[in-house]
C-alpha cells in the first residue's frame, strides 16, 4: 500500500515540513521553471520556496512554447543562474544593477527572477530547449557559498540548492525583507530526514 502524502508539500506524512512553512512578502516575482523530474525527488526545494512566496509562480516543464515564453517575459526579468563556462559572460550583471533605492521613487530594474528547479544537467537542457531564457541579464552568485543541502549532493563546487540560491539572490534584491526565513521548512526537512536516518 502506497505511503500516505501531504497534499501540500507532496511528502509522506512523517516527513511533512509544512508546519515550519512561512509566508514571505515579495516585490520581485520568482518564476520557477521546474523540470518534471525534479518535482519527482523527494528532497525537491523550489515547491517548498513557491510555497512560502507570496509573489512567486510555479511552472512544470522541460520545453516552453515561444508564445507562453513571451508572454510569461512580458515583464523586465533576469535569469537566476551561475557563470559556468557556456553561457555568454556579457550578460553577467553586478547584483547592485538590479537593486533599487526603497527609499527613492526609483523603480526596481527587474520585476521577476527566474529559477530553474533542476538539476545541473538537466537546468542546462532547459536553457538549451529554451534560448529565449539564455538572452536575459544574469543574476549570478558569488563569493563564499556554502550549502546546508547535507541530505542531497551536487557536482557544482560551492552549488547551492533552489531554495538556498532564491534566498540568497532575494536577501540581495530586496535588502529590507527577511528572505532567511524561508530556510524554517528547508531545515525541517533536513532534520526530519536525518531522524530517519537514525531510526
Amino acid at each position: 500500500m502506497p505511503r500516505k502524502t501531504c497534499d501540500t508539500c507532496l511528502r509522506p506524512q512523517n516527513a511533512c515540513y509544512c508546519t515550519a512553512l512561512v509566508k514571505v512578502a515579495n516585490t520581485i516575482k520568482v518564476l520557477i521553471i521546474q523540470h518534471p523530474l525534479e518535482g519527482k525527488h523527494p528532497f525537491n526545494t523550489g515547491r517548498m520556496a513557491h510555497l512560502c512566496l507570496s509573489n512567486s509562480e510555479m511552472i512544470i516543464a522541460e520545453k516552453l512554447s515561444g508564445s507562453e515564453l513571451d508572454t510569461l517575459l512580458d515583464t523586465p526579468s533576469a535569469l537566476l543562474y551561475p557563470s559556468l563556462g557556456w553561457l555568454p559572460d556579457n550578460i553577467d550583471l553586478d547584483i547592485d544593477s538590479f537593486i533599487s533605492d526603497s527609499d527613492s521613487n526609483q523603480q526596481p530594474v527587474i520585476t521577476q527572477l527566474i529559477v530553474i528547479d533542476a538539476t545541473w544537467k538537466k537546468s542546462k537542457k532547459i536553457l538549451h530547449l529554451n534560448p529565449q531564457l539564455q538572452t536575459l541579464p544574469r543574476v549570478n552568485l558569488s563569493g563564499g557559498l556554502k550549502s546546508n543541502y547535507t541530505i542531497r549532493k551536487t557536482s557544482i563546487s560551492n552549488g547551492l540548492s533552489t531554495i538556498e540560491s532564491i534566498v540568497q539572490a532575494m536577501q540581495l534584491l530586496e535588502q529590507k525583507t527577511d528572505f532567511q526565513r524561508l530556510l524554517k521548512p528547508f531545515e525541517r526537512m533536513i532534520a526530519l530526514q536525518k531522524l530517519s536516518y537514525l531510526n
